[in-house]
Formats: C-alpha cells, sequence, structure tokens
C-alpha cells in the first residue's frame, strides 16, 4: 500500500519526478510554428482592430443625455484599446519567438569543462 502524505501519494510523486526527467528540448520548428501562430493572430486582431476603428469613426456615438454619451465613449475605448493591446502582444511574441527560431539555428560553443 502506497502511504499517503496529504493529497498526493508517494507512488503519484513517483510519477511526477520520472515525468520531470522525460521534458523533452524544444527544437528549431516549435519556435517557428510558435511564431507563425502569433503572427496569425496579430494579423487577426488588427484586421478587427481596422473594423472597429472604422465603425466607429464611421458612427460616432450621439446622445442627448451627458451619461449615456460618456458611457458610449468610454466602450469606444476599450474596445479599440483592447483591439490594439492584442495587436501589439501577439506581434511581439511573434518576433520574439522568430528571434528565438533564428537563434537556435545558430551554433552554440560548448562550456570546456574545468
Amino acid at each position: 500500500m502506497d502511504s499517503i502524505i496529504g493529497c498526493v501519494s508517494l507512488s503519484q510523486l513517483e510519477i511526477s519526478k520520472s515525468a520531470e526527467k522525460a521534458v523533452v528540448k524544444k527544437g528549431p520548428l516549435s519556435y517557428l510554428s510558435g511564431s507563425l501562430t502569433s503572427a496569425l493572430f496579430c494579423g487577426l486582431a488588427i484586421s478587427i482592430t481596422w473594423r472597429i476603428i472604422g465603425y466607429y469613426s464611421d458612427r460616432p456615438p450621439h446622445y442627448s443625455q451627458r451619461i449615456a454619451q460618456s458611457i458610449a465613449t468610454a466602450v469606444k475605448t476599450l474596445l479599440i484599446g483592447s483591439g490594439c493591446l492584442a495587436t501589439f502582444t501577439c506581434g511581439l511574441i511573434s518576433i520574439g519567438l522568430f528571434l528565438l527560431f533564428i537563434r537556435s539555428l545558430l551554433p552554440t560553443k560548448p562550456i570546456p569543462a574545468d
């Protein structure tokens, strides 16, 4: 019988330790596919952002009450800001993963043993 420590048995701890040893190193193809996926999301986000900007520039909110105008402007600002944030986040992730892809292709210098 396995003794129980808290809510995790010893056999589960042994499985998690063996899983830590079996971690596979990421390769260049993984970095490239991540970069391309993030670039696709960036393109999608910029397309949606431009459509939101176009919609609000063609139809600006006009309300007679001041509070309604304020809420409409706040919603417009949040939507456009969220779209811009998504665009730049995905773009920077895509650039970073692409640079990591290039770095993984370059030869590394072996570390001398002391």
